[in-house]
């Protein structure tokens, strides 16, 4: 049975519009997996130590894998386009490729290496933006209230600019 998934990407190392596509093929690739609609792409303003720009934005995706399964996937896309997971890495480090499992339908994981939603997520404009544009009255398993009201409440004050489709 397919499972409906969002998936957040984001890169701000080299070509970030490349390693975002390529990510996403990668992502189609998958077996018993396909994706159902893309938002559209954001340049976003970084959190942590000053480092460049990211471009953001939210896949859906329907899978037949269990969130811990695709978890596995996801990290194995990341470890082939360079992303290095470290204990010493920073929670904000610069990235070629992020690929964040948001939502995994209506369930609530809380795993040692996976909760979902994502922990963050009402927390983060560069994704409530990006995730409203394909599921704005998506009700937020953990909290109850929509993905426009999440966009609505959050206090992230850091810049999420639309980028035209081509540039």
């Amino acid at each position: 049975m397919f499972q409906r998934v969002f998936i957040g990407i984001g890169s701000n190392l080299g070509d970030r519009r490349d390693h975002y596509r390529r990510a996403i093929e990668q992502i189609a690739a998958l077996p018993k997996t396909r994706i159902v609609k893309m938002s559209s792409l954001y340049e976003t303003e970084p959190h942590g130590d000053p480092q460049p720009w990211y471009v953001n934005g939210v896949i859906e995706i329907e899978t037949e894998f269990t969130p811990l399964y695709l978890l596995q996937h996801l990290q194995t896309i990341e470890a082939t386009m360079g992303r290095k997971r470290k204990p010493s890495t920073k929670k904000w480090a610069a990235r070629t490729i992020d690929l964040d499992l948001l939502l995994f339908d209506n369930q609530t994981v809380d795993a040692p290496t996976l909760t979902v939603p994502h922990p963050e997520l009402q927390n983060r404009r560069f994704v409530l933006l990006p995730l409203s544009e394909l599921a704005p009255h998506l009700t937020h398993p953990r909290f109850g209230v929509t993905i426009v009201d999440l966009l609505a409440a959050v206090k992230d004050n850091k810049k999420v600019l639309l980028l035209p489709p081509n540039a």
